[in-house]
Order: C-alpha cells, then structure tokens, then sequence
C-alpha cells in the first residue's frame, strides 16, 4: 500500500468518479485506474462499484476510508510542522463554501495577507467537501455552513447569516417588505441542491419556510452556481434565498432587489472547522485570530 495509492483512493471517495479524480490528482485516468487495482490487488477486496456514472464505495472501501484519510493527514501534517518551522515557507491551506467567497470573510483574508507575509492556497468547496479536505489534511482550515458532526473535526461557531428573497428589479411584487411567502406563491424559485439529512442547508430552508407560508407545491429548479442564479434572477428567469453579502454590488446597481420578510427566520450558521488533533500551524491560528475578529456573529452581513 503506497501513499500514491492512498492518495488516490481517498480522492476517488470524494469526488464520486475516477475522471474528476484524475483531474484532480493531474494524472492520467489509466494511471488512477492502475493504482486502484494495485491496491485492491494488495488488500485482496474491490474497494469501490460503479452506480451510473458515480462509484462508490464497498463495504470494504468504506472500512477503509478513514483510515486512509488519517494516514494522508498524518504524513500532511508531518510535512507542516517542518515547513512551520521556516517563516519563509509558511502557507495557509485554506477551504471554503464558494458563496462564503462573496461575503465580508473576504474582508478578513484581504487584512490578513496586508498583515503578515503567508502565502494562501484558496479552494472553494460544498460545504461536505470543505469538511473532507480538512479531515485529510489538505486544508488547515475550513469555512462552511453549519457545525460538522464529525467528532474528528471541531467546529467554530462564527454566527449565522439571514437570507432574504431576491427578486429582479421588475419583479411585479413591489413591496420592500411582506408578511410571509404566500405572495410568491406562483413564482419559480431557484436553489442549490437538496443535502441529505440537512433541513437546515439553503435548499432545506427554502422547502421549509415555503411549506409554513402554504405554498404545498412549489416550483424549485435546481442550480448549483450562486453566480449563474444571480444571472437567472436578473433575467426574470427565478427568484431565490441569498444572504445579503452574496448581492451586494447587483443591488447597488439595481439589477437586484431585496424582499424582507420580517417573520421568516431563515438563517444559516458559519463555521470554521479543523482537526483538533492536527498540527496547528502558526499561519491557521494567525488567521483564525483576524477571521474571529471580523466577524462577531457575522452581524453586518444585515
């Protein structure tokens, strides 16, 4: 069992394919094909079953996985705590929600980086993703939505973040404010895909708050890009639940408008999440210091 093998193993868990897989790893599909079946070869078990056009895992793979995970973010961390030692070649590894990229987050990466003299590897994830490239080490730190539960990862409470209903300019609902969702009743709605087991996600919420205000049969198309909805929504093409942050600049310039709904309580949690086991480079707490320090519940995202 090489490190290669694992590596790719691991990948393959994640991304669900051997051809994002190879995509992700910068090798060849018959080179990631060729380094499962050395190691299935070696653990004598098939390790992964095509279902459509994903795979996943057996019962094997699954046994294996986190074992797999532990062995990359160990070696991960080995090499970490070397390169810590040298100011020089200090990088921050960070993981984050793709829409948490729009909002005053940003703010604490732009003081960061004015203040210190770490280099940042940025990725941009789903929220489960985020949790598994800090689960195998491939980031120090990641931002997402909601607490993970994974005991293996401890998540930092950073507040949470209201969602409005955004509307294009000519929407034919004029109001600034409304009493529930009954008025959008007919409306399309857009919204990134559903989560399993996780009512309390963005496409959770819109389901929810839909249902309380009596709308039993929405219209829901499903879009996984925050920048291609805001394009929809501006079209006349939909309407959806952002937070503000997300809008900020298509409202200032009016290709936006934002509905309040004072009674609807729709709020998402943002967490910073890591391996408390882990080696904690001087560059993570750094951040980690300026990143609690701008955002106090994340009440300005109102």
């Amino acid at each position: 069992m090489t490190v290669d093998e694992i590596e790719t193993f691991v990948c393959i868990a994640e991304v669900g394919g051997f051809t994002e897989a190879s995509r992700r790893l910068h090798r060849s599909q018959p080179a990631i094909s060729r380094r499962i079946h050395e190691l299935e070869r070696g653990l004598g078990a098939e390790l992964f079953m095509r279902v459509g056009r994903r795979v996943e895992l057996t019962d094997a793979g699954r046994a294996l996985l986190p074992y797999a995970e532990a062995a990359l973010a160990a070696l991960r961390d080995g090499e970490r705590a070397v390169r810590d030692r040298s100011v020089a070649a200090q990088t921050l590894r960070l993981a984050i929600v793709g829409t948490l990229a729009d909002s005053h987050i940003v703010d604490a990466l732009r003081s960061f980086t004015a203040e210190s003299s770490v280099s940042v590897d940025l990725r941009t994830a789903t929220s489960r993703e985020v949790s598994a490239l800090v689960r195998n080490g491939e980031a120090d730190l990641g931002l997402r939505y909601h607490p993970d539960p994974d005991p293996k990862l401890e998540s930092i409470p950073l507040g949470d973040e209201k969602l409005y209903v955004v509307v294009p300019a000519n929407h034919p609902v004029a109001a600034a404010t409304l009493p529930d969702l009954s008025a959008l009743r007919d409306d399309t709605w857009l919204g990134f895909p559903p989560e399993r087991g996780r009512s309390g996600s963005f496409r959770g919420l819109l389901e929810h708050h839909l249902a309380a205000a009596g709308v039993t049969a929405p219209t829901i198309t499903t879009i996984d890009s925050l920048t291609a909805q805001k394009r929809l929504i501006e079209a006349g093409l939909g309407i959806a639940l952002m937070p503000l942050n997300n809008i900020r600049e298509e409202v200032r310039i009016g290709s936006l408008r934002v509905i309040d709904i004072p009674t609807m309580n729709a709020r998402i949690p943002v967490v910073a999440i890591r391996r408390p086991t882990a080696h904690q480079t001087q560059a993570a707490q750094a951040f980690l210091t300026v990143l609690t320090r701008h955002t106090p519940g994340l009440s300005q995202a109102e």
